[in-house]
């Protein structure tokens, strides 16, 4: 067994968890922002009360999720480059 490929499983999975990472921060960002802009808020009007106010969150978290695993803002790549890194120096 070639020294080089036993150094490359670690290095692929901590790459992988490295960049699960960066694209849960990534949503947790676009959930931030998606609230911000009003995604998912009760309207005025026929709103579902306060139980709608909750499932609005889950719903914001999830399209959030959805638009990192889709290729996002970028931000993502950005923090899985700098967290990467960090991990060799």
């Amino acid at each position: 067994m070639h020294i080089n490929s036993v150094n490359a499983a670690p290095a692929a999975s901590q790459d992988a968890t490295l960049r699960t990472a960066a694209r849960e921060l990534e949503a947790t960002f676009l959930a931030e922002m998606l609230k911000s802009a009003g995604v998912g808020k009760t309207p005025e009007a026929f709103g579902g009360g306060s139980g709608e106010d909750q499932f609005g969150s889950l719903l914001r978290t999830e399209q959030a999720r959805q638009m990192a695993e889709a290729g996002g803002i970028g931000l993502a790549e950005a923090l899985f480059q700098a967290m990467k890194e960090r991990v060799n120096e």
